[in-house]
């Protein structure tokens, strides 16, 4: 998925930003609860790798994203690495698996049906991707060690580039207009399960 975007997916990647901001008391609780915060960012970045390597079982016929998904899954499980060495340092062992408010309200706003199920697998992964930028740009920017948030700035960067990712699949598989209508849709659907969470020191 390294071929050049059309006019059209820079297009739909042009409006496609959060239509919710972080507000600054979750970087404070963060910061006041950072070692609980990173036990949650570990159990996201495996859940992450385990998410892709779904989408590989549930699409074998689609080359393209059979292919991605790998590599995404792969990348995700190195972070969730990075992750648990600087927990490591921190003596800091992995938390106990939980469920996530966040994401299980996403996922139950995906379709049901063949074709509405798929987009909307895409499409939900890529707000959820956008929210971990917006996030760990955050955390690049907060009153961490530096080696921290050069590691968090890498991370917003990555996040990025998975949001545009699962974009330029649904592009691929999907009518632009289509893809540009629900991503829009999806974009509420993620601002309104932000809106209804308590701020926590969670990357959700």
């Amino acid at each position: 998925m390294n071929q050049p975007l059309s006019e059209g997916v820079i297009a739909i990647l042009a409006v496609s930003g959060l239509k919710l901001s972080t507000p600054a008391e979750w970087t404070q609780g963060v910061l006041h609860e950072f070692d609980r915060f990173l036990q949650d960012h570990a159990a996201n970045e495996r859940k992450a790798s385990s998410m892709a390597m779904s989408m590989v079982a549930h699409y074998p016929d689609r080359a393209e994203l059979v292919e991605a998904m790998i590599d995404l899954a792969l990348e995700e499980l190195n972070h969730f690495r990075q992750v648990v060495r600087l927990m490591t340092q921190r003596n800091v062992r992995l938390g106990d698996d939980e469920k996530d408010p966040y994401v299980n309200e996403i996922l139950r706003q995906v379709r049901k049906g063949t074709t509405p199920y798929f987009i909307d697998r895409l499409l939900s992964a890529a707000v959820i991707e956008a929210r971990g930028a917006e996030r760990f740009a955050l955390l690049a920017k907060a009153d961490l060690p530096a080696d921290v948030q050069t590691f968090y700035r890498t991370l917003a960067r990555s996040e990025a580039n998975h949001h545009q990712l699962f974009i330029r699949l649904a592009a691929l598989y999907f009518p632009l207009q289509t893809v540009k209508d629900r991503l829009d849709e999806w974009l509420d659907i993620e601002a309104s399960a932000m809106n209804a969470l308590e701020i926590r020191p969670r990357l959700h």
